[in-house]
């Protein structure tokens, strides 16, 4: 996989609640999926309401 590497900040408490949930060596794949997941979301949205 092709990957960029970004800085993103996070407010305080949600790295701690992402490892809470995923753990701490699955951080980023957490934060990929959900990035891709509201990406599809939003295009989605957008491809709907442009057809109105």
């Amino acid at each position: 996989m092709k990957v960029k590497p970004i800085l993103v900040r996070l407010p305080d408490g949600m790295p701690e609640r992402i490892d809470a949930l995923v753990g701490k060596n699955k951080r980023a794949e957490f934060i990929r999926q959900a990035v891709e997941a509201e990406l599809t979301r939003r295009e989605k949205e957008k491809s709907g309401s442009s057809e109105k």
